[in-house]
């Protein structure tokens, strides 16, 4: 029997064990010849089809279900190699950092530091959350829209002036 997106739409769990049957393992290998980390790969099946079932009701009916399924593994693989930038990010900053036995340049560097995060706390408190959220958590425009019910502009908009304001603070 072929399912359509309508019957997971409707909640029919047989048509979503059929498309996950249908969808596990060419989501996997697609995923891992982009990823190259079999962790990523699984963990982008895994999440994809969560998001589908939790977000079935705005399934079209119009466009071909593996279109749309591999649409929501696109959207969540860069979700995750973004976050996972950030993070290996911030974490060879701190690895760095403890590398260096320079007491003095530690202390210029501290005293830099926070000097942005007085600059940043001096921002209004929406732009600041939203500041924090992209620059600081490595959420994306859309994942900050949706969780403040603002739109990507905005966000775009209240980081670009974050940014203005942080640069001309700091320029002092």
């Amino acid at each position: 029997m072929r399912y359509t997106a309508q019957d997971i739409r409707l909640g029919n769990m047989a048509a979503f064990r059929m498309v996950y049957q249908m969808y596990h393992q060419k989501l996997y290998f697609f995923t891992l010849r982009h990823v190259q980390s079999s962790y990523v790969a699984e963990e982008t099946v895994q999440l994809t089809f969560i998001r589908l079932w939790e977000r079935r009701e705005s399934l079209s009916p119009d466009v071909p279900l593996g279109q749309q399924v591999f649409r929501i593994a696109k959207s969540i693989m860069i979700d995750l190699l973004r976050k996972q930038y950030v993070r290996e990010r911030h974490t060879g900053m701190l690895s760095e950092g403890m590398e260096r036995e320079q007491p003095a340049f530690d202390l210029d560097r501290k005293q830099e530091l926070e000097r942005v995060y007085l600059c940043i706390e001096n921002l209004s408190p929406v732009r600041r959350h939203v500041f924090r959220m992209s620059r600081l958590e490595g959420w994306t425009h859309k994942q900050i829209a949706e969780a403040l019910s603002i739109s990507p502009r905005t966000v775009e908009n209240h980081i670009l002036r974050a940014v203005h304001q942080l640069r001309k603070a700091l320029m002092l």
